[in-house]
């Protein structure tokens, strides 16, 4: 990237939600693909979230990062399509727990070899160790943050590397 640009689109924070952008696109593009599209824009993002067990929303929209609102929009979506369920919490009956149903479980894997896809390009566009590099960067910098802040650290878990799932 051109160092000359205007300091504004040099912000990490920017570059970063423009590259989220064009990863949510090929996810959505692959999911449409699969016959899934249904799942309407954004909506995807709980996938990721919700362990086999399920969990509560105001959980799921802590890890998914959006406000409890709008991750209780897009499960009412996603139930009314049939990819997620309720289940009472056994742990508190005053909760529910969201979990997917058998055509949920059946999102993940397209949108991981979607996901699969979109990073083999990317690798193509700059260098696998290239990527690899950035990869390796970012975690670094997730479990630095995480290890600094405790409030963070319940952020940043998702069901992949929390190992209580």
């Amino acid at each position: 990237m051109d160092r000359d640009l205007p300091e504004q689109r040099r912000r990490l924070a920017l570059l970063l939600r423009l590259l989220h952008r064009e990863y949510a696109v090929a996810i959505e593009e692959g999911l449409a693909g699969a016959g899934f599209g249904d799942i309407g824009p954004g909506d995807a993002k709980a996938f990721p979230f919700i362990p086999p067990e399920g969990i509560p929303i105001r959980d799921l929209a802590l890890r998914a990062g959006v406000r409890k609102q709008t991750m209780a929009q897009s499960v009412a979506r996603l139930e009314q399509a049939g990819y997620l369920e309720r289940r009472p919490n056994p742990r508190d009956g005053r909760s529910q727990l969201v979990a997917t149903t058998e055509r949920g479980r059946a999102v993940r894997p397209v949108a991981a070899a979607a996901g699969d896809a979109i990073e083999k390009r990317w690798a193509e566009l700059t260098s696998p160790e290239e990527l690899e590099t950035l990869r390796d960067l970012l975690h670094r910098l997730l479990e630095r943050i995480g290890q600094a802040d405790d409030t963070a650290a319940a952020r940043l878990t998702s069901i992949d590397d929390d190992p209580g799932h």
